[in-house]
């Protein structure tokens, strides 16, 4: 069984027994628990060994240093947990993470169960073209090859804008984000239409980066959020407390720089997407609103 699926089934088995009181139980036990994705880059990822990296955990573990100072505690023991896209929520809510720092969408469905700080990503839904191919919009994709990952719901997207009224394309998936880009790249399709930071990642571990680029209109936009247990208000009072301090003084700006711009690990390589409009209106009014909210625009 996967260490994944042994901590899921641990958390299934203390379900019920969360701390309400996180900040009390973090001054209690001198440690607290941090759920971090494994691929999720350049948000969260690891770097192996129990070595977790990216925007997000960095944010996170910056977070906890204050609440470390807030609680009068000499020192602060982080564990870090990996969680994936099926176990972080009930992970969060039965207590076996304390804080979770990766990849998630915050939305009305989700804030029923558990809480998001404020929002500290933007992912925006566009598309990734050869860079000479002269598309710069949805509307010169008329008679063009247009793929996206099965499973997703990318083209849907497309296809309601309204840019896209009279648009006639034809649609391909590939398996997986990696083959439709490959799609892409050997010239099988005109555009990819995913979501920025993973276009963004593919390009730059591509064979040649500077072939491809990402352009047109923004498709659909999801808050991406630090995540904590529902019901504890002090709790994440200090998280937002602490990350609206990051974004008054800056320091969310250049942690942006630092790994959506600038050559990340373990490639060396910079995903260079530089920040989207939608991310610095949040950061200039700090919020927690879900993926609804940005919908009604």
């Amino acid at each position: 069984m996967k260490k994944s699926l042994l901590i899921l089934a641990a958390a299934l088995m203390a379900a019920g027994v969360a701390q309400a009181d996180t900040l009390k139980k973090i001054k209690e036990t001198g440690k607290v628990v941090m759920g971090v994705r494994e691929s999720s880059q350049p948000l969260s990822y690891t770097l192996g060994s129990g070595k977790y990296v990216g925007y997000h955990v960095e944010i996170c573990e910056r977070v906890l240093a204050d609440i470390r100072k807030q609680l009068g505690l000499s020192q602060l023991t982080v564990e870090y947990v990996p969680v994936t896209s099926q176990n972080r929520i009930p992970l969060v809510q039965n207590g076996t993470v304390d804080i979770e720092c990766g990849s998630t969408t915050n939305n009305q469905a989700r804030q029923q169960q558990v809480a998001f700080a404020l929002t500290t990503y933007v992912t925006e839904v566009r598309m990734a073209v050869n860079a000479k191919s002269g598309i710069t919009s949805i509307n010169q994709l008329n008679g063009k090859t247009v793929v996206t990952t099965t499973g997703t719901t990318s083209v849907q997207h497309l296809r309601k804008h309204e840019r896209a009224g009279g648009i006639d394309f034809k649609e391909i998936y590939g398996k997986d984000h990696a083959d439709s880009f490959l799609i892409l790249e050997s010239g099988r399709a005109d555009a990819f239409v995913m979501d920025d930071n993973l276009l963004a990642g593919l390009i730059a571990t591509s064979k040649s980066p500077s072939d491809f680029k990402i352009v047109g209109e923004v498709l659909s936009v999801e808050p991406i959020a630090i995540m904590m247990r529902k019901d504890d208000p002090a709790f994440k009072k200090a998280v937002d407390d602490s990350i609206r301090n990051m974004m008054k003084s800056g320091e969310i700006n250049k942690l942006y720089d630092k790994w959506f711009m600038q050559p990340i690990p373990p490639k060396n390589v910079s995903v260079s997407l530089p920040m989207g409009g939608t991310l610095k209106a949040a950061i200039a009014n700090p919020n927690d609103n879900p993926m609804e909210a940005y919908a009604k625009k």
